[in-house]
């Protein structure tokens, strides 16, 4: 008999709002958060606009001389977990520490700590590096600091699967849950990815959205017909995971029941997904499944919904496969209208707006939805937010090379 695991702390880093309440009110209101780069000058780069994360003092969180150790991606990741663990009420004192664990990753890592580095190595050599380089860059560093910072010794890791990076952290810590090798885990996704070589990157393989570096506010636009590219974002969401046992004994508020992960491979190209959503849609019904549930027990879809022309025709495609005739009555959204593309943060923080639409029966909109594009007639959930009875929710994370992970997460009930 497996554990069930439960939601009970929610810490959110983003380009609409840091920590739990600011984050689902900007997405009630349908806030962008997407605006021209100011992290350095992009005035020559083809795509010039971002999410980026405001207003963020690591000092508020982590101590300042600890933070000045930590690239941005691991700072914004040990902000988000130290919201969680306070959101979710865990006095650690009186926690056994070897049985509470971390599953954090990033899809990239210290990327900002890398071009600085390779900067100061060019241009004054290699005896000019700093010692803290690799720690700062590799990309574990946002578990492993975490760890430290909370004194957790319980299961820690890092996964790296691109954009599916924090649903796949969040899965396995379910799955760590569920055997019993730990009573709570703190799990998933960080990144600080809007700095010159990442951008240049990924305009370098036109995914980028390019067309509104004057009106940064509709660039994002998930489903509809004039989509032009993904935007970059960054930011962290982290949830504390219980077992249901634990988190009864301490009586902890539950969010919600994570009940189903599921994961896959496209296996088909290292940029592409897969035609016609196959492996998409059999990736969420692995999720359902292993969740005890059926298709028609599913409410809300929050979508990967990158904005770009092959993820969003396929995504569309893969609900298809996996709702058939009732397809077109379940609600499916997308905050990266709002928040941009948080890479390897995106399944952290989507999984956390799944389940604050689980638990209070609202549902985020997918902004800047204007023009519907031929075959792709679902209900994109246009605009504003709306309330809906949501029994249950999937969150999709599809990442590059064909990285697939799906999350269920369902109202919690004895």
């Amino acid at each position: 008999m497996t554990n069930r695991v439960v939601v009970t702390g929610l810490g959110v880093v983003s380009p609409i709002g840091i920590g739990r309440e600011a984050f689902w009110q900007a997405l009630m209101d349908g806030k962008n958060g997407i605006d021209k780069i100011t992290r350095f000058d992009a005035a020559d780069y083809p795509s010039q606009i971002a999410g980026e994360v405001k207003d963020f003092n690591p000092a508020d969180f982590i101590d300042k001389k600890e933070s000045k150790r930590m690239d941005r991606y691991a700072q914004f990741a040990v902000a988000a977990s130290a919201m969680a663990l306070k959101d979710a009420g865990i006095d650690l004192e009186k926690e056994d520490k070897d049985r509470i664990g971390t599953y954090i990753g990033a899809g990239i890592g210290g990327i900002e700590t890398m071009h600085s580095q390779y900067e100061k190595l060019f241009a004054k050599g290699q005896r000019f590096i700093s010692p803290f380089f690799i720690p700062m860059m590799i990309a574990n560093m946002a578990a492993a600091q975490t760890a430290i910072t909370f004194g957790l010794h319980g299961p820690s890791s890092c996964n790296v699967t691109a954009c599916a990076t924090g649903s796949n952290c969040i899965g396995d810590a379910l799955r760590v849950l569920q055997r019993g090798d730990a009573d709570v885990m703190v799990a998933g996704g960080t990144e600080a990815s809007v700095s010159p070589a990442a951008v240049a990157g990924f305009c370098s393989m036109k995914a980028l959205c390019t067309d509104h570096n004057d009106d940064p506010a509709h660039a994002s636009r998930p489903f509809d017909k004039n989509r032009s590219g993904f935007v970059m974002g960054e930011g962290s969401g982290i949830v504390v995971l219980e077992t249901l046992e634990h988190a009864q004994k301490r009586g902890a508020h539950i969010y919600a029941e994570l009940a189903g992960y599921g994961s896959n491979s496209d296996a088909y190209h290292i940029t592409s997904p897969a035609p016609e959503g196959e492996y998409q849609a059999k990736c969420m019904q692995l999720a359902i499944e292993d969740a005890g549930l059926t298709p028609d027990d599913i409410d809300y879809v929050n979508a990967h919904g990158t904005s770009t022309h092959m993820n969003d025709q396929g995504e569309t495609e893969a609900c298809k496969k996996v709702f058939g005739a009732r397809a077109k009555d379940v609600p499916v959204s997308s905050i990266k209208s709002m928040t941009g593309h948080l890479l390897g943060a995106a399944g952290g923080v989507e999984c956390i707006a799944s389940v604050l639409a689980v638990e209070n029966d609202m549902l985020p909109p997918t902004i800047n939805y204007e023009t519907q594009d031929d075959g792709m007639d679902l209900d994109y959930v246009p605009n504003k937010s709306r309330a809906h009875k949501v029994r249950a929710a999937i969150s999709n994370n599809f990442g590059f090379g064909g990285h697939n992970a799906c999350l269920v997460v369902k109202k919690f009930s004895e």
